[in-house]
C-alpha cells in the first residue's frame, strides 16, 4: 500500500497532484480527506504552483467513499462524515479559491466525490473510455464534495437533479455533452494533453486566473449592479500586477508577452 493517498509533486509551474492508491481504487476515506486538504493549503500558498493537474493511479479514477470505513461502525457514521467532510470540503474550497487553475484528467471511472471534484475544476479532460458515476443515492447519501454546488453550474439544475437523484452514470461523451467536461481525448493522448494545458495554465498571468475564478464563484449570487462592482474592484487589482503592466508594454512595444506570475 502507498504511504500516502495523494502525491504532490511540482513540476515546470504545475502542482501534479496523484491519486496513488491504485490497490484500493483511490477511495474516499478521513486519511484521503486530511491528505487533499494539506496539498490544497501547499498549492494555495507555495508561489512556484501556477496551475494544478489532478490525476490518479490505477484502474479507476476513483471508486469514491470507502464502504469499509463508513461501515465500521453505524453509531460513529456521522462523527467520521461530519470530520473528513470538513477536510474534504476545506480543500475544495482552497482548490476553487486559489489563484492557480485547476485542472483535471479523468481516465477512468470516478465515482461519487471524484465526479464533484471534476465538476469542481476549472478544466476537465476525460479520457474516451472514462465514466462517471453518481453513487449518492445507491448508499442514500446526498452529493458532497461540493456536488449540489459545482454540478448544477457546470450542467445545468435539471441535469444535475437527473444525474444525482437518478444514480446516472455516464460516458465520457454524455459528460462533454452535458458539460461536466470540456473536452474527450482519446486514451493514450489524455496524459499529454492534460500536461500541456496545465503547463499552458501555469504559464499565465496567475494573478490574474485567480481573480477570474473568484468572480465566476460569484456571478449566480449577486445581483448585477453588486457584480460589476465586483469586476471593477478586481480588474483594479489586476491593473497592479506586474504581469498586467508588463503585458500592456509589450504589445505596445510588439515584443513578445511572458508572464512571471506576479
Amino acid at each position: 500500500m502507498s504511504e500516502r493517498s495523494i502525491e504532490l509533486d511540482i513540476r515546470n509551474g504545475v502542482g501534479h497532484v496523484t491519486l496513488s492508491q491504485p490497490e484500493r481504487g483511490n477511495p474516499f476515506d478521513d486519511r484521503f480527506c486530511a491528505e487533499l486538504c494539506e496539498i490544497s493549503i501547499e498549492c494555495d500558498e507555495n508561489p512556484a504552483v501556477r496551475a494544478v493537474l489532478i490525476r490518479a493511479k490505477g484502474r479507476f479514477f476513483s471508486v469514491g467513499a470507502d464502504l469499509k470505513w463508513l461501515g465500521a461502525s453505524r453509531e460513529r457514521l456521522p462523527y467520521l462524515l461530519k470530520g473528513a467532510t470538513s477536510d474534504l470540503h476545506m480543500a475544495v474550497s482552497r482548490f476553487a479559491r486559489a489563484d492557480a487553475p485547476v485542472v483535471v484528467a479523468v481516465h477512468a471511472l470516478a465515482t461519487g466525490g471524484s465526479v464533484a471534484l471534476t465538476a469542481m475544476a476549472d478544466f476537465a479532460l476525460a479520457a474516451r473510455s472514462a465514466k462517471f458515476y453518481a453513487a449518492f443515492n445507491a448508499i442514500g447519501f446526498v452529493s458532497d464534495s461540493s456536488g449540489t454546488y459545482f454540478l448544477p453550474r457546470r450542467v445545468g439544475s435539471r441535469k444535475a437533479a437527473e444525474f444525482i437523484m437518478l444514480n446516472q452514470t455516464w460516458s465520457a461523451e454524455e459528460a462533454e455533452r452535458n458539460g461536466l467536461v470540456n473536452r474527450v481525448v482519446e486514451d493514450d493522448a489524455l496524459d499529454d494533453e492534460a500536461v500541456k494545458l496545465a503547463e499552458h495554465l501555469a504559464a499565465g498571468p496567475t494573478l490574474t486566473f485567480g481573480e477570474m475564478k473568484r468572480l465566476f464563484l460569484s456571478s449566480t449570487d449577486q445581483p448585477l449592479e453588486t457584480q460589476i462592482e465586483l469586476e471593477a474592484r478586481a480588474i483594479a487589482r489586476c491593473s497592479r500586477t506586474q504581469d498586467s503592466w508588463d503585458a500592456i508594454q509589450a504589445i505596445m512595444e510588439k515584443r513578445p508577452l511572458t508572464y512571471q506570475g506576479r
